[in-house]
This record gives C-alpha cells, structure tokens and sequence, in this order.
C-alpha cells in the first residue's frame, strides 16, 4: 500500500502540489489525470523521491518518511523508498549505449549485484513478458517508440518493486505504437501489478484503471472508482475535463 498524507510541494514560492491524500491500494492501477501543469508527474516524482516533498509524509510498505520545511531527508532514507519503485518515463531514457537486454540487466548488476548470468536470465524473463525477447541484442536506436516502451517497462520491472510508476507512458507515441504498450499494461495490471499512472490517454485510464485521481493546480479535485468517476463524476470540473473522451463507451454497460 501507498499512502500519501497531507503532501505539498513547493519550488521557491509556487505550489505545485497542496494538500494531497491519496491511498493507493496493494495490487490496483491508480491513474493522475487532468490539465496540463496540474501536478501528475511532479507527484509521481514525489512518490519515489526524485522530488522531495516539501512537507507531508509517504508509507510504501513497511517504510514511512515524514517531510517539512527545512528538515533533510538522508539518503540511506530515500533509497529505502525508491527501491520500492520502478519508473517508465514519457520518452524511454534507455541507454543508447546497450542492448535492450543490457538496459533491462542494469539495475540488477550494478545495484543488486547479481551475477551477469544470473541478471541475464531475469531480464530475458522480462522482455518475454513484455513481448520484446526477439529484441533481447538490438540497439534502442534500431527499435521504434512502442518497442522502447516495452523495454523500458522491462526494465523498470527488472527490481522486482512494489509499484510501478507511469510517467506518461504512451504520450510520445502515435495511435498504432501505444496501443502495443497498452496491451503490456493491461496484461500487467492482470496480474495485479500495483501500478501508478500519469495520463492524458483517458482512454488508457479507463481502461485499465481501478481508481482515477482527478488533479488541477496540485489539489486534488476528485477522486474514485474509475468506472464511476468517468460515468457519473460528481464535480462540474471534472464533468467537463471528461467529456473530451465518450470515456463510458470503453465500459460494457
């Protein structure tokens, strides 16, 4: 389980974040959505402590770290918490400089200190989940933006974390490619991967999400079951942000 209590996020004087309590269950898929600027990845990025948040306080697991003005977070701290986490990023950041089954054996090497033998056999375990073993000793640069995607996704599973955060997974990719990421997700979600998602791809949220977090200018507007809140949502705000997407129609009801 995650839980988010009384966050906030601040860069100099501007609020990104204000005041967010979210609890985010073991085994469900989460989506962030909402307008641009409204806090979805400054919030992931506070989930596994890229940014520090200013004040409030993260449990993910057995772990707790409370946060305040002026106060500092040790490093041994942080890294307690981010190894609970694996991150997919908007636009892959794979090494260019290995293979696809070399970015997946990374974290398991250089971290874990597994055996390369050892990190070898793990991460072609993972490009076969995600439909890319074919791919295991091609260069990114020779592959196109979904199949980076699904490396990516391999990669960040490489750890085996608690939860998987989705910076705008299938934003950088037309229609055709993110519809091959989508079906990973789906697949993942599944098999009850605990999952994290910032989106604008409401059609993706509702897809594969269990609970939907309605954010604009870092508050939280809404939040919900996914299938309520993108059929019957009870704000006006996010009634209106919705009706970009006939989001019911991806629901058999």
């Amino acid at each position: 389980m995650i839980q988010l209590t009384n966050i906030e996020k601040r860069f100099g004087d501007i609020v990104v974040l204000k005041d967010i309590n979210i609890t985010i269950p073991e085994g469900s898929v989460t989506a962030l959505v909402g307008p641009s600027g409204g806090g979805k990845s400054t919030l992931l990025r506070c989930i596994n402590l890229l940014e520090i948040p200013t004040s409030g306080a993260i449990r993910l697991g057995g772990e707790t770290l409370t946060f305040a003005p002026g106060k500092k977070t040790s490093w041994q701290a942080i890294q307690k918490i981010r190894r609970q986490t694996g991150m997919v990023f908007q636009n892959f950041q794979l090494f260019p400089h290995q293979t696809a089954i070399e970015n997946v054996m990374e974290s398991l090497v250089t971290v874990l200190k597994w055996p390369r033998d050892k990190a070898r056999a793990s991460a072609m375990d993972l490009l076969k989940k995600v439909g890319m073993e074919h791919k295991a000793d091609a260069w990114p640069a020779t592959l196109s933006g979904g199949q980076q995607q699904r490396i990516a996704i391999a990669r960040a599973l490489a750890p085996s974390p608690r939860v998987l955060l989705c910076d705008e997974p299938t934003s950088a990719l037309d229609p055709e490619l993110a519809a091959e990421v989508v079906d990973v997700l789906s697949k993942l979600a599944s098999e009850g991967t605990t999952m994290v998602m910032a989106t604008h791809d409401l059609r993706l949220a509702s897809k594969i999400a269990n609970n939907v977090v309605f954010l604009e200018a870092g508050s939280v507007v809404e939040t919900g079951d996914a299938r309520l809140l993108f059929t019957a949502p009870q704000r006006d705000r996010t009634r209106q942000f919705i009706s970009t997407i006939n989001a019911a129609n991806t629901y058999d009801i």
